[in-house]
């Protein structure tokens, strides 16, 4: 009996040795973090403390997108009545300037359409002085009404004939005013309806093109413009008016300037993401139709807690921050922190951190004193 009691004295002071060692690491965690300063090294330290600040930070939304021409900058030429190609001299990427002719065709109904104004002109001139002989017999009761009706209906007629055809020599570029019997020609020039540079070339020289095919596409890159995507949870941080910064992905150094001119209403169904179209200003003649791009748009984020950089060190990639326990004691706590702006730093996952007081100025002076501590 006396030996059993022995024994469990034994197992509890064994026991209790053991909680007193294996208590000692938790204390020792629980105080690595914690440095205690005098008052008089308080004084040197000039260390300052506050709360975390409401403010406006501004963070980067970074975006893709592409170089996008508009619909009303995009032209598409055609023959109206088809025809041969005769000469062009277009390439891609050639500029072009309003005016030049681009293209030459030929076809023989060319001819008759020319042939057929001219002839109804010198018809409708005989039917006008026909029409004005009736119409002064008429009064004067010397023919009949039939036969003046008659004149007046080839007169009319004539006239909306003649008007028909000068519209469809005005759509081959010829104009119906200066055409006469000396001029009449089986070749007609195209013209460029723009100032630009020649996308695609769609025809060889001796093809014979029909009314829908399409010749030439021209682009006018005095409004050539950044589209860019932007998915459903951003839309809302975006403005018409904010400027952005764009750039290419083998120019990252050289940035574009920009302001959104234009937000889409509609998402798209697959990516659920919206055009947002931006004006450059001031256009790069390198930057081509079609070529990606990448931005960066300043967003503003309202009511972010935030503290002074000075407050947030870094030690061993990790970011802290110094709160204060008392007069001379200070907690060393792990922040994540978001965008800095004007001197102010983002602190995030903060709920905890809103009432404490924190070291605003000289947490790096705390850093240094704890660091020698540690190596005490």
């Amino acid at each position: 009996m006396k030996n059993t009691f022995i024994i469990s004295c034994l197992m509890v002071l064994f026991i209790g040795c053991n909680s007193k060692k294996e208590e000692q690491p938790s204390e020792t965690t629980a105080n690595a973090n914690l440095v205690s300063i005098t008052d008089a090294q308080l004084k040197n330290a000039t260390i300052e403390t506050g709360q975390l600040e409401k403010k406006s930070i501004s963070s980067i939304l970074k975006v893709t997108g592409k170089i996008d021409v508009p619909p009303q900058n995009m032209v598409s030429v055609s023959m109206p009545l088809g025809g041969y190609l005769t000469s062009t001299k277009l390439l891609p990427g050639l500029h072009i300037a309003k005016g030049e002719v681009i293209a030459t065709m030929e076809d023989q109904q060319y001819v008759q359409l020319q042939q057929d104004y001219l002839t109804t002109k010198s018809k409708l001139y005989f039917a006008e002085k026909e029409y004005q002989r009736q119409k002064e017999l008429n009064q004067s009761q010397a023919s009949s009404d039939k036969v003046y009706q008659q004149a007046d209906a080839e007169y009319k007629t004539l006239r909306i004939m003649l008007s028909a055809l000068a519209e469809k020599l005005r759509l081959i570029s010829v104009n119906p005013n200066s055409l006469s019997e000396k001029n009449i020609s089986k070749s007609v020039n195209i013209y460029a309806p723009i100032n630009g540079f020649v996308s695609k070339v769609n025809v060889n020289i001796g093809k014979y093109v029909n009314p829908s095919d399409v010749l030439f596409e021209l682009i006018n890159p005095s409004d050539i413009h950044l589209n860019l995507k932007i998915f459903e949870k951003d839309i809302t941080k975006l403005a018409i008016g904010q400027k952005l910064m764009a750039y290419t992905n083998n120019q990252p150094d050289i940035k574009h300037a920009c302001e959104i001119l234009l937000i889409s209403k509609d998402l798209s169904i697959d990516e659920h993401s919206a055009d947002v179209h931006c004006h450059f200003e001031n256009y790069d003649k390198t930057l081509l139709p079609g070529m990606y791009m990448n931005a960066e748009i300043n967003v503003k984020s309202e009511n972010a807690l935030t503290l002074p950089k000075d407050a947030v060190v870094n030690f061993e990639g990790k970011e802290y921050i110094f709160v204060v326990v008392n007069k001379n004691k200070f907690q060393m706590t792990e922040v994540k922190t978001g965008n800095s702006e004007n001197g102010f730093i983002e602190i995030l996952d903060n709920e905890q951190l809103t009432k404490n007081s924190i070291v605003t100025k000289g947490a790096y002076t705390l850093l240094m004193k704890l660091k020698n501590k540690a190596d005490e």
